[in-house]
């Protein structure tokens, strides 16, 4: 008899496309509100835009994992 077929499980794009995962197996998220009335915010705030938060629910981490399976590898 042969192998049982593995199936691969799709990657939920937007979900790849919003969080990574560090070496260490963090999973980072980008910040959101950063995407129009920029002009009204403070020059601190545009600038934190830029860097990545973790991720700090159990929860929501293992929701991460699941929609985009294969982030570590790529990423």
């Amino acid at each position: 008899m042969g192998k049982k077929k593995k199936y691969k499980i799709k990657t939920y794009k937007a979900a790849a496309k919003r969080f990574k995962i560090t070496k260490t197996g963090k999973v980072l998220r980008t910040k959101g509100g950063s995407s129009h009335l920029r002009r009204k915010k403070s020059p601190r705030v545009k600038r934190q835009f830029g860097k990545m938060l973790e991720v700090k629910s159990s929860g929501d981490k293992r929701r991460v994992r699941r929609l985009a399976p294969y982030l570590k590898k790529y990423g």
